[in-house]
């Protein structure tokens, strides 16, 4: 698997674009590599994939999980586009609160590494997104963590006018009220 690392400007976070062989027939990729990843600092034994589909302007987010079950994410999207989004809840961290995110599409075949430590959300972009996850822990219900998604503190732009979330997100607490467990 060959692949450009880009780190950014919050650490641990890094976008992942994998090299695409492209020919008459469509194109190739090499999705998931252990030991190219590990190379790039990414040494973790994922345990299970998620998969979700859904609606443009639907945002889904921002779901984390607390320790002992806290998520390595390796998120990448195969059908539609998302914009997807990590926000830094690790108390000592420099860019605490700060967040970054990143263009996903099927055309683009960009990946996103999140560390355990982040928030994590996404706003599909088209109808009928299929957004995947491979996890670093186990989903763990009395372990599910959250923050709104259109808090004013965090200044997301996901640039949708009518957003549509779910009930449970709607009722997702400030940035302000979050205690971060990291």
């Amino acid at each position: 698997m060959e692949i450009e690392v880009e780190k950014t400007q919050i650490e641990g976070l890094l976008v992942i674009r994998p090299l695409v062989l492209t020919d008459s027939r469509g194109c190739f990729f090499e999705s998931y590599n252990k030991i190219t990843l590990q190379k790039h600092g990414i040494d973790v034994d994922f345990v299970q994939d998620n998969q979700s589909i859904s609606r443009k302007n639907v945002i889904r987010g921002l779901h984390l999980q607390s320790p002992p079950f806290a998520q390595g994410k390796l998120v990448r999207v195969v059908q539609g586009r998302a914009m997807d989004v990590a926000v830094d809840i690790r108390k000592k961290s420099p860019t605490f609160g700060q967040h970054f995110a990143v263009e996903l599409s099927a055309e683009n075949n960009v990946m996103f590494w999140i560390p355990a430590g982040f928030a994590h959300g996404f706003v599909a972009r088209d109808d009928n997104t299929v957004f995947l996850y491979k996890t670093s822990s186990y989903y763990n219900k009395a372990s599910e963590m959250a923050i709104h998604p259109l808090d004013p503190v965090l200044n997301i732009d996901w640039g949708v006018e009518n957003p549509v979330l779910s009930d449970r997100d709607r009722e997702n607490p400030w940035f302000e009220m979050f205690v971060s467990p990291f």
